[in-house]
């Protein structure tokens, strides 16, 4: 018998005086905590297999439940912390890579709530966004060099352009990693608030082919999925490169979550794992990318526009010139705080570069170079609220994607467990008795309601500037001072100091 030094990271409390013994914990709990012992007519609670996703705390009808952190403390260490000690316990104990979901939960500093926004006074009044037109309305793709205008209508055809009616799209999160429920949800919602959900690199399952006006496909470098009805399903096609949360590795779906839908909509054997390589084995350099970037527009007889998604890495500027001039209409950047179904903890927490470093940057190279009208910049990677969105905005990108954010609305209580296949909330699972717990008319509703109040919330803001359209915001970093950054972080983000 081998000692196991791991303690439970949770403790489930219950109070005897209000549990009535229903058992509804016990049913609704996918990592079984739960248990009756019917000898002594007593539920009981293995504190070991707790993920803290509150399911049982909020469904328990007399409220018996509530779970707290364990207690135990290990000496303190500058150094060799309780959690660096715990993780090294597991991996002598297991042998295995330390898996993770969701974002990075490190401490690193969250920019966005370093900068401020301006406001209007009294030489130039805001605007009342109730009682005056506010637009929102943003197009993807690349521009002209300039229009021409004949009779009052453009005199030349645009580049395919993808029409958002916020400046917010559900950002790419594959079936398999997330179940039908959540994608559907998804779908549903931008497809009333009238902007775009990303398939991920798992396909795109039949069910939601009536979505493709509202949908951007991807093709990843396993290639899931990916075939001519495909291709010409959604409005816009992205190659993604790499992902915020796992810069420099591929993605691996276990063959448990691969049943029979996700089987037939990946094109691969049911129950086998879905390995993606971490580099496209056709790109190796910016022409081969160009060479699949011009192939996919032959493709769908260039009606739609190519986006490449990269990573926030060091040297993200100088990539970014090259995928624009490689013929990509659209580049979108996900940063370190970006979520995921699973990765690598130490990748998750130790590579990247913040998006807000990463957006200015590449809107400064591009600009610097005549090239920013030839490619749209959508970022990613830790978008919580439509302040955050406005400061994007006024960095330089055209719009985000979110994708915790969004996965939250839907019912999402952030255990970081979503590699285990057992969300009790049916979003990151596959199982048919979790996955039926997210109902789609209701995750709909939730996701666009969440939209919808960003988008109130952006007028405000944008109000409160005195500007009427998001398009005379986007790059104004006038409108933005930074507060407790250095002299080099400031330079970076390309703002000056509250109070300058």
């Amino acid at each position: 018998m081998t000692l196991n030094f791991q303690t439970p990271d949770f403790i489930v409390e219950r109070d005897i005086k209000k549990c009535i013994n229903c058992r509804v914990c016990e049913r609704q709990c996918a990592n079984e905590v739960h248990s009756y012992d019917a000898e002594e007519d007593l539920m009981m609670a293995d504190d070991a297999k707790c993920v803290n996703c509150h399911r049982c705390v909020l469904l328990c009808p007399t409220r018996a439940l509530s779970i707290r952190r364990h207690p135990l403390e290990f000496r303190e260490h500058p150094v060799w912390t309780g959690s660096t000690i715990k993780e090294i316990y597991k991996q002598a104990a297991t042998g295995g890579i330390l898996l993770t979901g969701m974002g990075t939960d490190k401490n690193f500093p969250v920019y966005w709530d370093n900068i401020l926004l301006n406001a209007s006074q009294v030489t130039n009044p805001s605007i009342d966004p109730l009682r005056e037109p506010m637009e929102l309305k943003t197009f993807l793709g690349r521009k002209p060099e300039q229009l021409n205008i004949k009779d009052g209508r453009l005199a030349e055809k645009m580049p395919p352009q993808l029409e958002l009616e916020v400046p917010i799209m559900f950002a790419a999160m594959s079936f398999g990693s997330i179940s039908l429920n959540a994608i559907t949800s998804l779908a549903r919602a931008a497809k009333e608030v009238g902007t775009y959900f990303n398939t991920g690199e798992g396909g795109l399952h039949k069910s939601l082919y009536e979505f493709g006006d509202n949908c951007i496909v991807q093709v990843a470098s396993g290639r899931f999925g990916v075939h001519p009805e495909y291709l010409k399903a959604g409005k816009a096609i992205e190659i993604k490169v790499g992902q915020g949360a796992k810069p420099g590795i591929g993605g691996h779906l276990p063959g448990e979550k691969v049943g029979k839908q996700v089987s037939e909509t990946r094109m691969i054997p049911e129950g086998t794992d879905a390995i993606s390589p971490a580099p496209h084995h056709d790109i190796y350099s910016i022409e081969d990318l160009r060479q699949l970037i011009f192939a996919l527009k032959e493709a769908t007889n260039y009606e739609k526009p190519v986006s490449v998604k990269i990573a926030a890495v060091h040297n993200v500027a100088a990539i970014a010139s090259g995928i624009a001039r490689a013929g990509a209409d659209i580049i979108a950047i996900d940063g370190i705080r970006g979520g995921t179904g699973a990765t690598p903890l130490r990748t998750r927490d130790s590579v990247g570069i913040p998006i807000e470093f990463a957006l200015a940057a590449v809107d400064s190279r591009l600009r610097a170079e005549g090239i920013r009208n030839q490619v749209s910049i959508v970022i990613s990677g830790g978008i919580r609220n439509s302040s955050d969105v406005v400061k994007a905005i006024a960095l330089g990108a055209d719009a985000v994607y979110i994708g915790s954010a969004a996965l939250i609305a839907l019912g999402c209580h952030m255990c970081q467990t979503c590699y285990s296949g057992k969300c009790n909330w049916g979003i990151a699972t596959q199982n048919p008795n979790l996955v039926k717990r997210l109902n789609p008319d209701i995750g709909a509703r939730r996701a666009a309601n969440l939209l919808k109040a960003w988008g109130h919330e952006i007028k405000e803001l944008l109000g409160g500037m005195g500007i009427n359209a998001l398009e005379s915001l986007r790059g104004n970093r006038l409108m933005l001072r930074g507060i407790g950054l250095t002299e080099k972080e400031l330079n970076i983000l390309g703002i000056k100091a509250a109070g300058e």
